[in-house]
């Protein structure tokens, strides 16, 4: 039997008449009725006893029947799960972002996932560069987001955004009267940084090495937000990331361009070859879109009112 007769057969049982079938199927009466026929002459068994009209399971045909139960019944929730799948019901996303992004671009990227998938379990890590290799092939998320691609043959790395580094200062500091501070004015002052034998470190000490300014620490944290922190609590000045501060409102701080144009890159890296849900497809496109719209608006942190 075909999955169509199956659906007719279980139609004219529910509703106990041919009309009633066809109802229920949005088909014509007359085409329930031949297939009804020819589904009991290729079988060669009456599966319904007529009755003035009415339909009414044949007692020789019962184990069919049973048997159709059960099939119907996987149909439904075969339907049923790939309803919930489409929806996000019961399934997981899991990923990580570098604490760079992990702030406010993960953020506004889980909210535009939500909206879609407002049913989707997500599990979302944050975690150093160091972390990745094992994170990625120990296949504990499908994907991560970081501000320097992995190095490592398992790992394939595709860049989604650039962005620019800037300067932050505590509110009302000297420096944020000027339009453009340079790595010379930041390296007069207290300043705040990370260690340069990490790679986001590395990354930051950048404009010190193009301006050709050795700079010289007052104090040291490991992550973006502790120097976002430290800055806003009048500890000293710092370069950091535009996606750490890709925040219209930030009481405390003041953001400048940098003089010295350096660049950062993010990159969505996974474990190589293999194929990711489209869940997390779709999550990958939200943060390209999100970063991308972070460099957009970054001028805002050029006005001062």
């Amino acid at each position: 039997m075909t999955l169509r007769q199956i659906e007719v057969i279980r139609a004219v049982m529910m509703t106990g008449t041919i009309s009633g079938a066809a109802k229920m199927l949005n088909v014509s009466a007359p085409g329930i009725s031949r297939l009804v026929k020819h589904t009991e002459e290729s079988l060669g068994i009456r599966l319904f006893e007529r009755k003035a009209g009415l339909f009414t399971p044949s007692v020789e045909a019962g184990r069919v029947f049973d048997q159709l139960r059960e099939v119907c019944k996987g149909v439904e929730n075969l339907q049923l799960a790939v309803s919930s799948l489409q929806r996000g019901e019961d399934v997981r996303l899991a990923f990580a972002t570098a604490p760079s992004i992990a702030q406010f671009i993960a953020a506004r990227v889980m909210r535009q996932v939500r909206s879609r998938y407002d049913d989707l379990f997500v599990d979302m890590n944050v975690i150093k560069i160091e972390e990745t290799v094992d994170y990625l092939l120990l296949e504990r998320g499908e994907f991560v987001i970081m501000s320097s691609a992995v190095e490592n043959a398992a790992i394939e790395n595709e860049e989604i955004a650039q962005g620019r580094l800037v300067a932050i200062l505590p509110e009302g500091h000297r420096l944020a009267r000027k339009d453009a501070v340079s790595a010379a004015d930041l390296a007069a002052e207290p300043l705040i940084g990370v260690d340069p034998s990490d790679p986001y470190g590395r990354m930051l000490a950048r404009p010190f090495e193009v301006a050709g300014v050795k700079p010289r620490y007052a104090m040291r944290g490991r992550f973006a937000q502790t120097l976002v922190s430290m800055v806003r609590h009048g500890l000293g000045v710092a370069v950091i990331d535009e996606f750490s501060v890709a925040e219209v409102y930030m009481p405390g701080l003041e953001r400048r361009p940098l003089v010295e144009d350096v660049r950062v890159r993010s990159f969505v890296s996974r474990k190589r070859g293999r194929t990711l849900s489209r869940f997390a497809e779709h999550t990958i496109a939200q943060f390209r879109r999100e970063l991308g719209k972070a460099v957009e608006d970054g001028p805002w942190y050029r006005s001062k009112k």
